[in-house]
């Protein structure tokens, strides 16, 4: 990674600071007068520094190639910028802004003259405006730095939960709670009038389309009159359901088209306990929640989705595995039209057609069984199947980690086999033999 996560944080203090202003003096120049365009209370607007550091994370490896540099900027923006919105619309059923009057937008949430600006952002940021800025952190002390970080850090926190707990009408819910403690209603009034108030007018006046009723309100509209079904839409629980069948039928998929085409039948799991392809599984849920309200197009709309973001989302997993495990999983050097070895546009076409096929045939027809379940059988299999992945996730990082620790020490001579308990447990259940069985193409960098 070319920046520290020291000066990656920074990044994302600066850049919510910078998207702020911009936004202010956009909305000034609309309204003519000020309104606080944040989220949040404080001069941030999150998003902004989160595509700022995702790019940070995600791009600098394409600063040799203008275009993809470019590109990729301008895919990964908005998909933040989408499935951020997509999600503020699910959690308080409102949109926070709405491009549906400008040309060649997507459910409104995103559009093409915006997205063309964030790429050119990209290329500025990674060229130009990041290492000017890592140079200014550098001037300040790091002991100093950090603690200014953990203040900005716990601000912004306290400032995200009130807003949400006031949007959310949870400001009722927490008077309910408190009642009978007069000291404790007190305080509840006093806040409600100093903060809720306040956070309540200053949404209003920077997102007119929120809509910022109670919880309880909302709820009861959306299912009144309905019967309850287990996963019902695209809900929670049936995104968690599409992710386990999905991780199942595309490890099942790989290991057959690797079987035709090699000759070889060999493990494609992501996890050391179950059949299960945590980037099919992603995927599947990912593309399920993003295409869900365009699932009744035309195939050729699906396709170039599919295959857009499926790129994407490749991409941005090869790397994220890559930082966080110093293991390369794939690899496509040696195919055409590759970039980085990480995607290359043969398997891209291949996720806009698995896209088509996913929400035209394999999608209702799973849908309509998981809803089938038993809304309590459902709940309780989808709770206990999730602590099982967590928990197979967790233990298959750290049996790769000492994995490493093992090949790295023995190509360096220096591997001891005295261990601490954890250690001894990982190489006594998930020695080399057990590793390559389960990551045969696995490739430490």
């Amino acid at each position: 990674m070319v920046f520290s996560f020291y000066e990656i944080c920074w990044f994302f203090f600066i850049y919510s600071f910078a998207g702020w202003c911009a936004e202010v003096c956009l909305a000034a120049i609309n309204r003519k007068k000020f309104i606080n365009r944040g989220v949040v209370n404080g001069p941030l607007c999150p998003i902004y520094g989160t595509g700022a550091a995702l790019f940070t994370i995600f791009l600098p490896e394409l600063k040799g190639d203008l275009f993809f540099l470019f590109l990729g900027g301008m895919i990964l923006a908005s998909f933040i910028e989408f499935t951020t919105g997509a999600l503020l619309e699910k959690l308080f059923h409102r949109k926070w802004w709405d491009y549906s009057g400008i040309r060649f937008n997507f459910e409104g949430y995103i559009c093409l003259r915006y997205s063309v600006l964030w790429g050119i952002f990209a290329v500025l940021l990674i060229l130009f405006v990041n290492p000017f800025l890592a140079t200014l952190i550098a001037l300040l002390p790091k002991a100093l730095g950090v603690v200014l970080l953990w203040g900005l850090s716990f601000c912004l926190f306290l400032d995200a939960l009130g807003t949400a707990l006031t949007i959310r009408g949870m400001q009722k819910n927490m008077g309910d709670a408190l009642k009978g403690m007069e000291e404790a209603a007190k305080l509840s009034r006093l806040l409600e009038n100093a903060i809720t108030r306040r956070i309540s007018r200053h949404m209003e006046r920077a997102f007119p389309l929120l809509d910022v009723r109670s919880l309880k309100e909302q709820k009861a509209e959306a299912v009144s009159g309905e019967e309850e079904v287990f996963a019902k839409g695209c809900s929670a629980y049936k995104l968690i359901s599409l992710f386990f069948l999905g991780a199942f039928l595309g490890d099942v998929t790989e290991t057959i088209f690797c079987l035709i085409t090699t000759g070889r039948l060999m493990s494609r799991s992501s996890v050391v306990y179950g059949p299960f392809s945590i980037v099919w599984g992603l995927g599947c849920g990912l593309l399920t929640a993003v295409l869900y309200r365009w699932r009744n197009k035309g195939d050729s709309s699906l396709f170039i989705a599919g295959t857009l973001l499926g790129g994407a989302y490749e991409y941005i997993c090869s790397v994220f595995t890559e930082l966080v495990f110093g293991t390369v999983f794939w690899d496509y050097s040696g195919f055409r039209f590759n970039l980085g070895g990480r995607i290359n546009l043969l398997y891209c076409f291949f996720w806009g057609i698995a896209a088509v096929v996913w929400m035209k045939v394999l999608y209702p027809f799973l849908s309509k069984w998981i809803e089938r379940l038993p809304l309590r059988f459902g709940k309780i299999l989808c709770n206990c199947m999730v602590i099982f992945m967590i928990v197979d996730c967790l233990l298959s990082g750290m049996a790769l980690t000492r994995y490493e620790e093992r090949q790295r020490g023995v190509e360096k001579g220096v591997f001891s086999e005295i261990s601490t308990g954890i250690e001894e447990f990982l190489d006594g259940h998930f020695d080399d033999e057990r590793m390559e069985r389960i990551y045969p193409n696995a490739r430490f960098v």
